[in-house]
Parts: structure tokens; sequence; C-alpha cells
């Protein structure tokens, strides 16, 4: 299952995701978290500490990802001719979750007991010439071409606020999480994210973060109703591990959100249809709207008519 943590600036998504993750890793199961991010302070999070990660970022090796990913896709004619939203076909290479191939093995860093994959930063040279959409190329693309398993898990730490619907990125996950402080700021974002995502179709539930109170609670509860699956209080525990200062463990009933958001993702059903039919959808917008121009293709010919990525049906 992928799952996007996403919220407004300040709200805790990050600790929230590099929580779950870890969660989910301590429990055994497979699980890789990507920093998606403008901001990389995923690995942080997850405690790394000392010189930078030495994980070479999605964001600078679109093109080389674009020329696997292909394969032999005869659609896809070269690396050039293909965008994020570019879908797979007969041919294209799909991934399994920290498969043995080569992307993996390049961009697939651990922290602690979490294999971590980062965007990377939007530095100096980015500036005045780029979008930060642009380096989630290489997520999209990952998303895209990944076959994920029962009892597998993606955990994205996404960018603030509602630039995720800038990209369809947001269409690929199975579940977004959307965390809220108990104010009015913090629960400003949902509500641009739960119009945008039923538009779609999209499974969102709020996390609620920093709660301090029954006062906190009644709160949230007004504010986003039944959309409220669970919350996290004002945790000593993580304002020691984010002063590196970690030790015991986290509050119990803490533990327990984090349970029901796994025992949430565990109960949805996986359905690869309505994801490839999304990704073709926005494929075909992106294509209309600047690629076929920037190209010089026809990309709505890029779609495999009748092919949707997925396990293989056991007869």
């Amino acid at each position: 299952m992928r799952i996007a943590f996403v919220g407004k600036g300040g709200s805790g998504k990050t600790t929230l995701s590099a929580l779950f993750t870890r969660h989910l890793a301590r429990s055994g199961a497979p699980v890789l978290a990507i920093d998606g991010d403008i901001n990389q302070h995923l690995a942080e999070a997850l405690g790394h500490t000392g010189t930078a990660l030495d994980a070479p970022p999605l964001g600078a090796h679109v093109h080389a990802i674009k020329e696997y990913l292909r394969g032999t896709n005869p659609r896809i004619p070269s690396a050039d001719a293909m965008i994020k939203t570019t879908p797979p076909g007969r041919g294209s290479r799909l991934l399994r979750l920290l498969g043995d191939d080569e992307l993996h093995a390049r961009h697939v860093r651990r922290v602690g007991d979490v294999p971590l994959m980062v965007t990377g930063d939007f530095d100096e040279s980015d500036l005045g010439v780029a979008c930060y959409h642009s380096k989630l190329s290489g997520v999209e693309l990952y998303l895209g071409h990944l076959v994920d398993g029962p009892g597998e898990y993606v955990v994205v730490d996404m960018t603030a606020g509602a630039d995720a619907f800038a990209s369809g990125l947001f269409t690929r996950f199975d579940m977004t999480f959307l965390v809220a402080e108990p104010t009015r700021k913090g629960v400003s974002v949902y509500r641009q994210y739960r119009d945008h995502a039923r538009e779609f179709g999209i499974r969102i539930a709020v996390v609620g973060n920093k709660v301090t109170c029954e006062d906190d609670l009644l709160f949230l509860k007004e504010e986003v109703g039944d959309d409220l699956l669970t919350h996290l209080v004002q945790s000593p525990w993580v304002r020691a591990a984010e002063q590196g200062r970690e030790q015991g463990e986290l509050e119990s009933s803490n533990v327990h959100a984090l349970n029901v958001l796994r025992e949430t993702v565990d109960a949805l059903p996986k359905d690869w249809a309505a994801t490839h039919a999304h990704a073709v959808e926005f494929h075909l917008r992106n294509a209309r709207a600047w690629a076929d121009a920037r190209t010089g293709e026809d990309l709505a010919g890029q779609v495999d008519p009748g092919f949707v990525p997925g396990p293989p049906v056991q007869s």
C-alpha cells in the first residue's frame, strides 16, 4: 500500500511519517520511506545524524530513471519522449518493493531499520528556473511502475499545503493521511484536500496531532467530522528525540494511534484498475496541456490499451 502524509507546514507530518514508518519496520513489515518534501528532513526524523545521507536523490537522476523504466516498451521510443505521468505498458520495467534492481540499488539507503529514498533539495541552481514538482518526477514514475504486494508499504512525506495537487502524484496513493493541529490554520489545508480528493475519489483521513486537552480534540471533531480517524497527543518523547535525546518508549496512546493508522491501511482493498485509470487520465491532461508541444510527440499513444499493472492473476 502507498501512503502519503500531508499537512500544513509545521503540522508534524514529517514526524508522523517517520513514526509510522519506524512502527511498520519494527513489526517486520517490508517498508520504504520516501522524502518528497521540499524541506528534506525525513532522514533526520528517522534518526540520521552526522554528515549528509549519501542517497543519490531521485530528482537528480530522472532521465536515468526514465531510461530504465521504459524497458522495451515500443510505445516509448526514448527517455526524452517520456514524461513524469507516462504510464507503464507491455515492455515497461515494473518494480517490486525493495527489489533486486538497479533503481533500488542506486537510490535506497538505510537509516536505522528503515530503507529511505530522497527526492533531493531544491537548491540555488533551481531558483527562478524550476519548480519543485519537476524534482518529484522520480517519485511519480517510481510509484507508477511499482507493483507492491500485500503487507508491503511505501510511506511518502509530501510537500506542505495543497501543493501535491499541482501534479497527478496525489492519485498514486492508496491512502492519504492529513496531519492537522487543533487550530484554524491546522484544518485549513484539510478543507482544500477534502474538496480535491472527493472530486477524484481519493481516500483521505485526518490525523490530529499535538493534542493537549479535551478541548483540542473537540475542536478537531467539530471541524473535520467523520474524517477524523485518530489523534496523537503532545509528545515529550518526540520532543526529546528531536533534541537528540531519544530514550524510553513512545507514549502508549500515541502507539495506539499508529496501530489505528496501520489497521486502516490494511483494511483497504487494492484497486489496480482505478489507480491506473487515474494515471492515464492525468497523463492525457499533461499531454494536451504542455507535453505534446514540448516533446513533439502525440503522447496519448503511450497509453497501452487494456494494460493494467498489478500482480499476476492467480488461476
